[in-house]
Order: C-alpha cells, then sequence, then structure tokens
C-alpha cells in the first residue's frame, strides 16, 4: 500500500455522483465504512462497483465491536470477507475500542481499559479476525472522553496490543491531539514518537470542535486544524511519508473544497518525499 499510496479521501454518498462523472479525482485511493456498502445494491452499488473499478479502495470498520463481551459478528466478517475479494479492497481497519455490550449494539466507541488482561482479550479478537479474513489488519487509536481503569498508560497499551496481535495500526492524529488536550497524560508528539513505525499501515486526519481551551471534541466536521496540521508534519518527520487519509463525515463541503484540503496533505507529503 506504501509504495503508491499518498493522499487519501473517505468516500461519500454526498459526492459519489461527482466521482463516478469525472474523468479522474486526484485522490490515490478512497476509503469507506464496509458496513454502509456490504449489501447495497441498486444506484450505489452500481456506483460504487464503478469507482472501485478505477481506484484503490480500502475499508474501515465501525462495529465490529474488537473489544466487546459478545462474541464477534462471524456472519458480518463473511460478508466483508466476500465485499473484500469482489472490490480488491486494499485494507481493512477497526477501531482499538468497545461498541457493544450484551445487550447490543451502543452506536458509540468506548475506550478499553489499559490493563494486561484487556491487551490479551482483544488482542486475541484480532488475531481470530486476522486469521478468518486471511489478511493482517490495522487497529486505530481512538478519541475518548472519560479515562479507562489503567495499568498501563496508554501508549503502553496501544504497543502492546500491536505486538500481540502481530498487526498494523492506523494512527490517528487528530485523535492523538484531542486526547492530548482532553487528558493532558502525555504531549502528543511523544505519543506519536512512540509508535513504532514498522507497524503503521496509514494515517487519519480530521477536524474537531473547539468546546474550550482544554475540551476538543472530534467530530469529523470541520477542517483540519492548524496545530493537528503541525501535529502531521512531525508525524513525517519521525514516521517518513506514510499513506493519509482525509475524513470528513458531517457538514460536507463540496468534494473540490475537501480535494482543497487533501492538497494540503500532499503538500506536507512532498517534503517528505
Amino acid at each position: 500500500m506504501k509504495s503508491t499510496l499518498k493522499a487519501g479521501l473517505g468516500l461519500r454518498r454526498d459526492f459519489i455522483d461527482e466521482v463516478v462523472q469525472r474523468e479522474r479525482v486526484p485522490v490515490d485511493f478512497f476509503e469507506v465504512a464496509p458496513e454502509n456498502w456490504v449489501r447495497l445494491g441498486g444506484r450505489y452499488g452500481r456506483q460504487f462497483r464503478q469507482v472501485s473499478e478505477r481506484y484503490p479502495i480500502i475499508c474501515h470498520g465501525l462495529s465490529l465491536d474488537l473489544g466487546g463481551p459478545r462474541p464477534l459478528d462471524m456472519e458480518m466478517l463473511a460478508d466483508f470477507k466476500r465485499f473484500f475479494r469482489e472490490h480488491g479492497i486494499r485494507y481493512y481497519s477497526e477501531h482499538l475500542s468497545y461498541c457493544g455490550d450484551e445487550q447490543g449494539h451502543l452506536y458509540d466507541l468506548m475506550p478499553l481499559p489499559f490493563t494486561e488482561e484487556a491487551v490479551h482479550y482483544v488482542a486475541g479478537r484480532i488475531r481470530q479476525v486476522q486469521d478468518f479474513l486471511e489478511m493482517t489488519i490495522a487497529i486505530e487509536n481512538i478519541s475518548f472522553y472519560a479515562l479507562p481503569a489503567s495499568e498501563l498508560s496508554e501508549i503502553e497499551f496501544v504497543r502492546a496490543v500491536l505486538e500481540e496481535a502481530d498487526c498494523r495500526l492506523l494512527l490517528d492524529v487528530n485523535n492523538t491531539y484531542v486526547n492530548a488536550v482532553n487528558h493532558g497524560m502525555y504531549d502528543a508528539r511523544d505519543y506519536i514518537a512512540a509508535m513504532p513505525t514498522e507497524r503503521i499501515a496509514y494515517l487519519h486526519m480530521a477536524g474537531h470542535y473547539d468546546e474550550a481551551e482544554d475540551l476538543k471534541i472530534d467530530t469529523h466536521g470541520q477542517p483540519v486544524k492548524e496545530d493537528v496540521w503541525d501535529l502531521y508534519a512531525f508525524t513525517l518527520d519521525t514516521h517518513g511519508l506514510q499513506p493519509t487519509l482525509l475524513e470528513r463525515d458531517f457538514n460536507i463541503p463540496p468534494l473540490d473544497e475537501l480535494l482543497e484540503e487533501l492538497n494540503r496533505i500532499r503538500d506536507i507529503q512532498a517534503r517528505h518525499d
């Protein structure tokens, strides 16, 4: 993936018409949530096929519930596996979190406790997913607003899961910044520097909302903030050129406006090429 893909964009139905109609959109890859596309037919299903035939696609899951108490949803994973093969999906990532309990889906990404027990539990489930899909997956460091029980630091926890599961890391630069400001547990640059370069699959960049000076809300609904751009440049300084995905889930502007923001990723990458 790293050899050819540099700057990508989350594919949204808001602008898929333009993507299909234009001769070429200047992106190296698109990212989609497989849950939103795997069983989709009709017009959108046809359009997705057109996109996947012309652009590399990677998948970023929303609901696998890697850290949850219920058994993994193997039926959903079987659908994903077929979908990945049908569309030549380059990569699959998920959140290092839980999003369900014994009663069902919580519709939010909740942090795992930073404990040795949680490391073994979630790493075992990641290995189960990788064995079933017959591919290495990546896990994303999430933003969170309540501190979980801790016997390890967040850095130690993430590194331990990566090592025990033998998986990759989707390093979210904005999430790192948001957590560093909200909790004051570490400097964002120290966190970035502590991540193992050889495990990084790709990066996420997104916007957040400034609720207060010491409270940032990870909304994916605004342009990327200047402090996060600075942290992104530091990330490439530290880990070298990495594929980078621009996320925008709400308040989605016209496609050309997103492409302008994507060009800033390219400009920073060009200094590290």
